[in-house]
């Protein structure tokens, strides 16, 4: 797989380039919100995603360096993938996502043990986002989602 080449130097089209498809923000949402970290755990996500469409989805993240992917230890035939620090930093930019989305979006259903966190997102983004990249740099798993 080759790296995309550059449509302009506008960084917003760069960005777009690099992480911008639907597929690679929402694998990365769910390693982020999720505490996924297993390739079939993206699969039964929920979203539908082809089997075919997430491996290339995860070669090309890793390939732009959002995501690195290492044996697992207690099994050495699965992989456990892993936000890089570049990963990181779109953390901000998919909580921002999700704040637009519950403004915007009255449709969306947001079950009772969630509400919380909505209110966290309005009201003290700040810690929120702190937590939330403390606990996967811990790899504290917890479903923020």
């Amino acid at each position: 797989m080759k790296k995309n080449e550059k449509r302009s130097e506008c960084p917003i089209s760069r960005s777009l380039d690099l992480f911008g498809d639907k597929w690679s923000l929402l694998i990365i949402r769910d390693i982020v919100f999720k505490g996924y970290r297993f390739y079939n755990q993206f699969l039964d996500a929920g979203e539908g995603i082809a089997t075919n469409v997430l491996s290339d989805r995860l070669k090309k993240l890793e390939l732009y360096g959002f995501v690195i992917s290492k044996k697992y230890e207690k099994q050495k035939t699965k992989k456990v993938y892993q936000l890089t620090e570049e990963g990181i930093g779109l953390i901000p930019i998919l909580l921002e996502m999700m704040a637009w989305g519950f403004k915007y979006d009255d449709t969306l259903l947001i079950p009772d043990d969630r509400v919380g966190i909505v209110d966290r997102i309005w009201n003290d983004r700040e810690a929120f986002l702190e937590e939330v990249i403390t606990s996967l740099r811990n790899f504290d798993s917890k479903n923020f989602c």
